[in-house]
């Protein structure tokens, strides 16, 4: 969900399309200030318990409702990436772990949030017991032979990453 201006969101002024850095933009002809339009950050992570089996969880928000996907959500503004992996982790299975890797960097275009930049990361899943929020219907630790389909294609990518040598 894109939100376009009208008017500048510091001086109120109307905002008008210019060329900039060769991409049309919305520019603010009093103050000068410009909507750059960003990807969002999001990270996403490949946790395996000491059983090496790895945590999914059955969304419950768009998008991907209903679907399996891995842990993960939104970077806010007084976090880092890393931090942000460990929070989503644990505010959506109960479960905390240890980031062991950077597994990489992807783009992934939904409908809803424009172009999404997802920082996958690999972590050690500490013991405990799974307990689920709102945004999550239902997770758990399953042998990756045995993983059901996963709609998000960078999902699909961070778990081959993880499990290729196996």
């Amino acid at each position: 969900m894109e939100v376009l201006f009208k008017f500048c969101p510091l001086c109120r002024y109307s905002l008008h399309n210019i060329q900039v850095d060769g991409r049309e933009r919305l520019v603010c002809q009093k103050c000068g200030w410009i909507n750059y339009r960003n990807p969002l950050p999001v990270t996403a992570c490949v946790a395996v318990n000491r059983e090496g089996k790895v945590l999914i969880a059955k969304r419950n928000l768009e998008p991907g409702m209903n679907k399996w996907a891995l842990p993960g959500g939104f970077v806010e503004l007084d976090e880092t990436p890393q931090d942000a992996c460990l929070r989503e982790l644990k505010e959506e299975t109960g479960i905390g772990g240890e980031i062991t890797s950077l597994i990489g960097v992807y783009v992934q275009k939904t409908k809803e949030y424009g172009n999404l930049i997802v920082l996958g990361y690999a972590v050690k899943a500490f013991r405990g017991n799974i307990i689920i929020n709102n945004e999550v219907k239902e997770a758990k630790f399953i042998n990756w032979e045995d993983l059901p389909h996963i709609p998000f294609l960078t999902h699909r990518k961070m778990i081959a990453e993880v499990f290729k040598n196996r």
